[in-house]
Order: C-alpha cells, then sequence, then structure tokens
C-alpha cells in the first residue's frame, strides 16, 4: 500500500500542474504603456502598507474610526466596475492598466469623500502619489475632502471597514501587476 501512494502523489501533482484550468488561473500581466520604474514599486508597496495599518487598529486613532467594529471579522467590497484581477493577464495588458485606473480612481473618490482625517493622513496621501506619478492619473477635481468634525455613524464606520478590505486586496492585486511589470519577466 505505501508503494501505491509513492507512485500516486507525483502523478496527481503531475496531472495538476499539466490540467488547462491549472494554466488558466496562473495568469500574469503584460507591460503596459506606462514606465513601471523602482519608484512605483514603492509608491504600490506603500499605498497597500497604509490601507494594512489601518485596517490593524494599532493606533488610538485607528482604535477610535473603528470602535465597536472587528473589521478583521468583516467581509468586503470591491469595485464591481472592475475585473483588474482577470483582465491582468497576457492577453489582455490595456484592459489590465485601464482596469487598474478605474480601480484607483473608484477608491480615491470613496475614501476622499469619506469624513475621517486619518485616511487623509495615511491612505490618501499613498494613493495621491501612486495615481500621480505612475499612472499620471489627474485627482478628480469635483471631491471635497469632508471636513473631519463630523462624527461617523456606525454603518458608515462599517461600511469604511468592508471597502478598505475590499481596497486591500485590489491593492494586493495592483502591487503584484506593478512588479511583475517592473522585473520584465513577461518580455521573456
Amino acid at each position: 500500500m505505501p508503494l501505491v501512494k509513492l507512485y500516486s502523489t507525483p502523478a496527481l501533482l503531475l496531472l495538476v500542474l499539466t490540467c488547462s484550468v491549472w494554466q488558466l488561473s496562473q495568469s500574469l500581466p503584460v507591460k503596459g504603456k506606462e514606465p513601471i520604474t523602482d519608484s512605483c514599486v514603492l509608491h504600490a508597496q506603500t499605498l497597500l502598507r497604509s490601507i494594512t495599518e489601518v485596517l490593524r487598529n494599532s493606533t488610538d486613532a485607528q482604535r477610535n474610526l473603528f470602535s465597536g467594529i472587528d473589521c478583521m471579522a468583516q467581509n468586503m467590497v470591491l469595485n464591481m466596475e472592475t475585473n483588474t484581477p482577470s483582465v491582468c493577464s497576457p492577453e489582455v495588458s490595456d484592459s489590465c492598466m485601464t482596469d487598474m485606473k478605474k480601480d484607483l480612481n473608484h477608491y480615491y473618490k470613496f475614501l476622499a469623500a469619506h469624513s475621517d482625517s486619518l485616511l487623509g493622513q495615511t491612505v490618501l496621501p499613498s494613493l495621491r502619489e501612486l495615481m500621480e506619478n505612475c499612472f499620471q492619473l489627474p485627482l478628480p477635481g469635483d471631491i471635497k475632502e469632508a471636513a473631519a468634525d463630523r462624527a461617523s455613524t456606525y454603518d458608515e464606520r462599517l461600511n469604511l471597514c468592508k471597502v478598505l478590505k475590499g481596497f486591500q486586496v485590489r491593492t494586493i492585486t495592483i502591487n503584484r501587476v506593478i512588479g511583475y511589470m517592473k522585473s520584465d519577466e513577461h518580455t521573456k
């Protein structure tokens, strides 16, 4: 019986690795028209780190933002107007860049309209740097950052938590795309 297990495990592994479904799930992005620089990689990493820090509630200000909410136990809310993870594959690089830009604009508008000053000091500056320096995106002009003196309701803070979690996941995808494009692996 142990001899059968030794032979069946490599055979199953070989089957999984050669299966066309497996290969489809490994799609990687192709380089877009914008040059990806080391600073773009750093801007994307900084944005991800900023979002993660806010979600972790590591400071008093962050604990107040999500007071009474176990943010890490909440579901995430993703921007459903884009398909960034699925279009960032070798076949469709223009769609990948377009969807990443749409995602960045979507989340910027949402976060800039939120009343919390903590986001204005952490996540929004990181997001601005990435948008302006790496994607040549002008910041939406019709957005007014809300006054920090207005208290957020529980439902607003809960929604913010869920959207930030979705943005964190989307930012992980954007970081992977930028890192891959910078590495020039796709040109080999």
